[in-house]
């Protein structure tokens, strides 16, 4: 879903143009889960819902659909796909536990990513969540039918709840660190949502960590080192920080809509779709895709372009050549200035 709008009288400034990436959305659309989701929506509205989710939370929509069917990669089906599979399962994983999930908001999809839960645990989740009308505590999860106390340590510290009965639970703070907290807090003169609302108390608390080193609560396994400390006071520093870089939409020209709209010399902000061996493919706001060779990524030799770009990087590409009858664009980020 990318587009363009105009400018609505001279007070109101157009809104920004997002790109959003549409692959895979069509297998989504398809699939027994966006029945279950949208079961009163045609497939291709379907698709769109999926796409406008994008916007709000890539990472929340697209591990709904498989990792292989999002296509971006030139040789992903002459690969071993048992052990691709496995690999970008271990990637997407990786990514839902460093952003935290949402406990009463998740999918069941995003739920199964989650560090010790799986497909089976995350569909328990849902029925609990579902039964009391949204969980109010992370302690909740120890009700969830085959989910015990081991479960419960490794997922617990990727699971936010907002607005919860304890204000750590909208953070990254393991549950077992919750006493720790509250002894620091303590110690500082106030509670533990007075020290989250209080940058200077959080100063002066990293300033004597040490005297922390070795502490244990009730029921915990291992002492605390100062690693974790480090990081407890980070995450107190700036509590349920989204990790993920701020959302910056790329600036497309509003007079460049169609292909047919470009001219050789035109410099352009885009933002890169798929690296290939051969290159990288730009969307610079024309609903297709531009293709800047692997000898126009930069003015020095390029053996491997995924050492120049990555996907969703945002680069400036001058226009080299638009071909309408065959539906190419070339483009060049070496004489783009």
């Amino acid at each position: 879903m990318d587009g363009h709008t105009e400018r609505v009288g001279a007070d109101r400034p157009a809104p920004a143009v997002v790109l959003v990436n549409e692959a895979g959305a069509s297998v989504y659309s398809a699939s027994e889960l966006a029945a279950e989701e949208l079961p009163d929506l045609d497939v291709s509205l379907r698709g769109a819902v999926s796409i406008a989710r994008r916007l709000q939370d890539p990472l929340a929509e697209l591990v709904k659909i498989d990792a292989r069917s999002i296509g971006v990669g030139q040789y992903q089906h002459d690969v071993d796909q048992a052990r691709l599979t496995e690999r970008l399962d271990h990637i997407v994983e990786r990514c839902v536990n460093r952003v935290g999930v949402e406990l009463n908001t998740a999918s069941a999809p995003l739920l199964s990513y989650v560090a010790g839960i799986g497909p089976t645990l995350a569909a328990n989740v849902l029925e609990l969540r579902d039964a009391r009308e949204g969980l109010s505590s992370r302690s909740e999860l120890l009700d969830v039918p085959r989910l015990g106390p081991k479960t419960f340590e490794q997922a617990a510290g990727f699971l936010r709840i907002r607005d919860g009965e304890h204000p750590l639970d909208a953070t990254a703070v393991h549950p077992e660190r919750y006493g720790l907290v509250e002894r620091m807090a303590r110690d500082a003169g106030t509670d533990v949502a007075g020290l989250l609302e209080n940058a200077r108390l959080v100063d002066e608390l990293e300033s004597r960590l040490e005297r922390y080193v070795g502490h244990r609560g009730e029921g915990e396994s291992q002492a605390v080192g100062m690693p974790t400390l480090e990081d407890i006071v980070a995450e107190l520093r700036q509590p349920g920080r989204d990790p993920r870089d701020r959302f910056e939409p790329p600036s497309f020209r509003e007079d460049v809509r169609e292909p047919s709209d470009l001219e050789p010399g035109m410099v352009l902000q885009g933002v890169v779709t798929n690296v290939v061996a051969f290159g990288a493919f730009v969307d610079v706001g024309v609903h297709q895709d531009g293709l800047v060779h692997i000898s126009e990524l930069a003015d020095r030799f390029v053996k491997d372009p995924n050492t120049v770009v990555k996907v969703g990087q945002k680069v400036k590409v001058k226009v080299l050549n638009v071909d309408l009858d065959r539906g190419r664009i070339g483009l060049s980020m070496k004489r783009a200035g």
